[in-house]
Protein backbone atom coordinates (compact mmCIF):
# COMPACT_ATOMS: atom_id res chain seq x y z
CA UNK A 1 0.00 0.00 0.00
CA UNK A 2 1.76 3.23 -0.76
CA UNK A 3 1.60 6.95 1.43
CA UNK A 4 -0.90 9.79 0.12
CA UNK A 5 2.86 10.94 -0.73
CA UNK A 6 3.50 8.41 -3.15
CA UNK A 7 0.17 8.85 -4.99
CA UNK A 8 0.90 12.75 -5.10
CA UNK A 9 4.25 11.72 -6.15
CA UNK A 10 3.04 9.50 -8.69
CA UNK A 11 0.45 11.87 -9.87
CA UNK A 12 2.40 14.89 -9.99
CA UNK A 13 5.76 13.59 -11.17
CA UNK A 14 4.67 13.33 -15.18
CA UNK A 15 5.99 15.32 -18.03
CA UNK A 16 3.62 17.75 -19.49
CA UNK A 17 1.25 16.66 -22.46
CA UNK A 18 1.41 18.25 -25.65
CA UNK A 19 -1.52 20.99 -25.64
CA UNK A 20 -3.66 18.99 -28.65
CA UNK A 21 -7.06 20.33 -27.53
CA UNK A 22 -5.56 23.39 -29.12
CA UNK A 23 -4.54 21.95 -32.44
CA UNK A 24 -7.31 21.77 -34.90
CA UNK A 25 -5.71 20.88 -38.26
CA UNK A 26 -7.50 20.02 -41.52
CA UNK A 27 -7.68 16.05 -41.92
CA UNK A 28 -4.88 14.79 -43.67
CA UNK A 29 -5.57 11.09 -44.11
CA UNK A 30 -5.54 7.78 -43.02
CA UNK A 31 -2.48 6.74 -41.24
CA UNK A 32 -1.58 2.70 -41.39
CA UNK A 33 -1.42 2.61 -37.27
CA UNK A 34 -3.67 0.25 -35.67
CA UNK A 35 -4.01 -0.26 -31.95
CA UNK A 36 -4.83 -3.38 -31.28
CA UNK A 37 -7.02 -4.54 -27.86
CA UNK A 38 -4.30 -6.15 -26.41
CA UNK A 39 -2.34 -2.47 -26.09
CA UNK A 40 0.31 -3.17 -29.29
CA UNK A 41 0.70 -0.62 -31.91
CA UNK A 42 0.95 -1.78 -35.34
CA UNK A 43 2.27 -0.10 -38.41
CA UNK A 44 2.63 -1.08 -41.75
CA UNK A 45 1.68 -4.81 -40.65
CA UNK A 46 5.03 -4.42 -38.23
CA UNK A 47 4.97 -3.75 -34.13
CA UNK A 48 6.30 -0.32 -32.96
CA UNK A 49 8.09 -1.75 -30.38
CA UNK A 50 10.05 1.33 -29.01
CA UNK A 51 8.26 1.97 -25.92
CA UNK A 52 9.16 5.62 -26.12
CA UNK A 53 7.72 6.35 -29.77
CA UNK A 54 4.53 4.24 -28.51
CA UNK A 55 4.45 7.11 -25.35
CA UNK A 56 5.51 9.80 -28.19
CA UNK A 57 2.16 8.87 -30.50
CA UNK A 58 0.04 8.31 -27.05
CA UNK A 59 0.74 11.53 -26.46
CA UNK A 60 -0.83 13.21 -29.50
CA UNK A 61 -3.92 10.53 -29.57
CA UNK A 62 -7.34 11.84 -29.38
CA UNK A 63 -10.70 10.83 -29.92
CA UNK A 64 -13.47 12.94 -31.18
CA UNK A 65 -17.04 13.16 -31.56
CA UNK A 66 -17.10 11.63 -34.53
CA UNK A 67 -16.06 8.22 -32.45
CA UNK A 68 -12.39 7.99 -34.56
CA UNK A 69 -9.11 7.94 -32.79
CA UNK A 70 -6.45 10.95 -34.46
CA UNK A 71 -2.61 11.38 -34.03
CA UNK A 72 -3.16 15.05 -33.97
CA UNK A 73 -0.64 17.77 -34.44
CA UNK A 74 -0.16 21.87 -34.93
CA UNK A 75 -0.18 20.67 -38.77
CA UNK A 76 -1.38 17.70 -39.37
CA UNK A 77 -4.24 15.17 -38.50
CA UNK A 78 -3.65 11.35 -38.93
CA UNK A 79 -7.00 8.76 -38.49
CA UNK A 80 -5.72 5.97 -37.00
CA UNK A 81 -7.50 2.40 -35.87
CA UNK A 82 -8.21 1.04 -32.69
CA UNK A 83 -9.48 -2.27 -32.51
CA UNK A 84 -10.93 -1.56 -28.70
CA UNK A 85 -9.91 0.96 -26.41
CA UNK A 86 -6.01 2.76 -27.30
CA UNK A 87 -4.50 2.64 -23.83
CA UNK A 88 -4.65 -0.27 -21.24
CA UNK A 89 -4.14 0.20 -17.24
CA UNK A 90 -1.60 -2.45 -16.15
CA UNK A 91 -1.20 -1.46 -12.37
CA UNK A 92 -2.24 0.94 -9.85
CA UNK A 93 -1.24 2.11 -6.17
CA UNK A 94 -3.29 2.48 -3.31
CA UNK A 95 -3.47 4.56 -0.35
CA UNK A 96 -5.60 3.72 2.91
CA UNK A 97 -8.42 2.33 2.60
CA UNK A 98 -12.19 2.20 3.08
CA UNK A 99 -14.18 5.48 1.96
CA UNK A 100 -11.21 7.93 1.61
CA UNK A 101 -9.08 5.42 -0.50
CA UNK A 102 -7.44 7.06 -3.17
CA UNK A 103 -6.00 4.77 -6.40
CA UNK A 104 -3.45 6.09 -8.91
CA UNK A 105 -3.88 4.14 -12.42
CA UNK A 106 -0.93 3.44 -14.49
CA UNK A 107 -1.36 3.18 -18.15
CA UNK A 108 0.74 0.88 -20.62
CA UNK A 109 2.77 4.32 -21.85
CA UNK A 110 3.72 4.99 -17.54
CA UNK A 111 1.24 7.75 -16.95
CA UNK A 112 -0.75 7.82 -13.53
CA UNK A 113 -3.75 9.28 -13.20
CA UNK A 114 -6.54 8.89 -10.11
CA UNK A 115 -9.80 7.44 -9.85
CA UNK A 116 -12.73 9.43 -9.35
CA UNK A 117 -14.92 11.80 -10.48
CA UNK A 118 -11.94 13.44 -13.49
CA UNK A 119 -11.12 9.81 -14.27
CA UNK A 120 -13.87 7.28 -13.55
CA UNK A 121 -13.76 3.52 -13.68
CA UNK A 122 -16.70 1.86 -15.89
CA UNK A 123 -17.52 -1.34 -15.96
CA UNK A 124 -19.90 -2.82 -18.92
CA UNK A 125 -20.76 -6.32 -19.46
CA UNK A 126 -20.25 -7.95 -22.73
CA UNK A 127 -23.24 -9.19 -24.43
CA UNK A 128 -22.00 -12.27 -25.58
CA UNK A 129 -19.48 -13.66 -22.94
CA UNK A 130 -21.00 -11.51 -19.80
CA UNK A 131 -17.53 -10.83 -18.82
CA UNK A 132 -16.55 -7.65 -17.37
CA UNK A 133 -15.14 -4.89 -19.94
CA UNK A 134 -13.30 -2.06 -17.28
CA UNK A 135 -12.39 0.92 -18.27
CA UNK A 136 -10.95 4.20 -16.91
CA UNK A 137 -12.15 7.77 -18.73
CA UNK A 138 -8.50 9.66 -19.54
CA UNK A 139 -8.06 12.76 -21.21
CA UNK A 140 -9.32 14.15 -24.84
CA UNK A 141 -11.82 11.82 -24.95
CA UNK A 142 -9.39 8.27 -24.55
CA UNK A 143 -10.13 5.25 -22.04
CA UNK A 144 -8.17 2.78 -21.12
CA UNK A 145 -8.84 -1.17 -20.63
CA UNK A 146 -8.42 -2.44 -17.33
CA UNK A 147 -6.06 -5.54 -17.69
CA UNK A 148 -7.82 -8.84 -16.22
CA UNK A 149 -4.84 -8.94 -13.14
CA UNK A 150 -6.03 -4.98 -12.22
CA UNK A 151 -9.51 -5.69 -12.19
CA UNK A 152 -9.16 -8.65 -10.40
CA UNK A 153 -7.03 -6.82 -7.37
CA UNK A 154 -9.67 -3.82 -7.51
CA UNK A 155 -12.99 -6.02 -6.98
CA UNK A 156 -10.71 -7.37 -3.73
CA UNK A 157 -10.62 -3.91 -2.75
CA UNK A 158 -14.90 -3.65 -3.35
CA UNK A 159 -17.26 -3.71 -0.89
CA UNK A 160 -20.27 -5.53 -1.04
CA UNK A 161 -24.04 -3.89 -0.92
CA UNK A 162 -27.10 -4.67 -2.52
CA UNK A 163 -25.94 -7.51 -4.24
CA UNK A 164 -23.50 -4.95 -6.04
CA UNK A 165 -19.25 -4.99 -5.77
CA UNK A 166 -18.70 -1.56 -4.93
CA UNK A 167 -15.38 0.60 -5.24
CA UNK A 168 -14.25 3.11 -3.12
CA UNK A 169 -11.85 5.35 -4.62
CA UNK A 170 -11.47 9.40 -5.17
CA UNK A 171 -14.28 10.26 -3.22
CA UNK A 172 -16.58 8.54 -5.26
CA UNK A 173 -18.45 5.48 -5.84
CA UNK A 174 -17.99 2.66 -8.77
CA UNK A 175 -20.07 -0.08 -9.29
CA UNK A 176 -17.93 -3.05 -10.36
CA UNK A 177 -20.11 -5.31 -11.19
CA UNK A 178 -23.26 -8.32 -9.46
CA UNK A 179 -21.65 -10.38 -6.43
Amino acid sequence: MATLADIESLLSNQRGSPPIENWHPDLSGDIDIVIRSDGRWIHEGGEIKRHKLVKLFASILRREDDGEYYLVTPIEKWRVTVEDLPLQVVDFELSSSGAAQRIAVKTNVDTWLELGKEHPLQVKTDALTQEPKPSVLLNHGLSARVNRASFYKLVELAECRDDQMILHAGGEEFVLGKT
